[in-house]
């Protein structure tokens, strides 16, 4: 089996990019992957997506990989390039891991993607999306607030400053973001209480790895407790220092049951698929609010969803080879739409919910697995 591991190496082309860290985190995933994978008769090739141009695209068509892992998570240092990508994986007819377009886009537009949460029925914190820093003076939300940019994951833009009681404070969070990452800002009701992670792995059926969650330590006792930039990325920070990651233990099952079953709806609402994480606040009452849904979440050996899948019984290797699985079953389940008598009459093929459009498309890329195969 040829594999394609694709990934963004961006994290230079921006001179002053505050994201910087998270972008440089995934050429060491690819590499983590590609050590686990490349065994026997599979080969994990890491391919690159760099700058602006779309070469990869050529190259993807011209490899042919019985699979792509997705792992970019932005386009030229822009993670709104993120939902490029699976777009343009489908009409290359080729199987990929990870969640399809419009999931990613939602995603990274909080607003839109708390949009659907609301209309679903899925506990989410209050919200506004502000384009102006006038608009702060308008604002009718309760105060404590959390200021976020819309645009972003990884926790970039977040800092202790971002927790705000006051109106002031709230101004000068909506210009920091809109000054500083050139997009709108978004502004949450502020959760106090437990942040807890939700592991979720495969579609029918999916299921939850085992629950996480982040220990604030002492250095938070006087501060918000929440993930800044900082405690994700800056390893020599008090704010990571303070904030390990420890198995989340929750003496009442039925609990536990209300927070998968708040993660499981979120993560349908946007229509994600194989692999991703929800993160949640959870109040003194037990009440679960979702602050982020991370599709194509972090893969790297050491990070959480990994932690999570080892507590489960899976080691790295056994993880990306079960990811590998998951994404060839959907593709090999969701069938092939152009493999069926077409004109005045054909019928139309069911639609199921998450399928790559266009998988498996054209006799070009059998026939160039056939030469390949023939040629090993």
């Amino acid at each position: 089996m040829h594999i394609a591991i694709l990934y963004n190496r961006d994290h230079e082309l921006l001179e002053d990019d505050p994201g910087r860290e998270a972008r440089e985190d995934v050429t060491r995933v690819a590499s983590a992957l590609a050590d686990a994978l490349s065994h026997g008769d599979t080969h994990a090739e890491p391919l690159a997506v760099e700058g602006s141009g779309l070469e990869f695209v050529d190259l993807l068509a011209r490899m042919q990989p019985d699979l792509v892992i997705n792992l970019c998570e932005s386009v030229a240092a822009d993670a709104r390039g993120e939902m490029i990508v699976p777009s343009l994986l489908d009409m290359l007819g080729l199987p990929y891991t990870g969640s399809p377009a419009l999931s990613l886009g939602l995603a990274l537009h909080k607003d839109k993607a708390k949009e659907i949460l609301k209309a679903r029925g899925v506990s989410t914190p209050g919200f506004a999306r502000l384009d102006r820093v006038e608009d702060a003076a308008t604002l009718e939300l309760p105060f404590p607030l959390i200021v976020k940019p819309a645009r972003e994951d990884a926790s970039v833009g977040i800092t202790s400053d971002s927790v705000v009681h006051d109106r002031a404070a709230l101004g000068r969070a909506v210009e920091a973001v809109l000054r500083t990452f050139q997009q709108p800002a978004l502004v949450e009701q502020f959760i106090a209480g437990r942040e807890i992670y939700v592991p979720l792995l495969g579609n029918s059926p999916r299921r939850t790895l085992p629950l996480t969650e982040i220990r604030f330590g002492e250095y938070f006792e006087q501060r918000p407790n929440i993930v800044t930039y900082a405690a994700k990325w800056e390893a020599g920070s008090p704010d990571y220092q303070n904030t390990p990651v420890g198995p989340c233990v929750l003496e009442d099952p039925a609990m536990e049951a209300r927070l998968v079953k708040t993660a499981m709806e979120a993560f349908a609402a946007l229509e994600c698929q194989d692999y991703g994480r929800v993160d949640l606040r959870v109040t003194p009452e037990g009440v679960p609010y979702v602050i982020d849904i991370n599709p194509n979440c972090d893969l790297h050996p050491e990070a959480g969803f990994a932690n999570a899948a080892r507590a489960a019984g899976l080691d790295y290797p056994a993880l990306a080879t079960r990811l590998v699985e998951i994404a060839l079953e959907r593709a090999h389940a969701h069938g092939h739409p152009t493999a069926r008598r077409k004109g005045p009459g054909a019928t139309r093929l069911p639609d199921p919910s998450n399928r790559n459009v266009l998988a498996g498309r054209g006799g070009s890329r059998d026939r160039a697995r056939r030469s390949r195969a023939s040629a090993e």
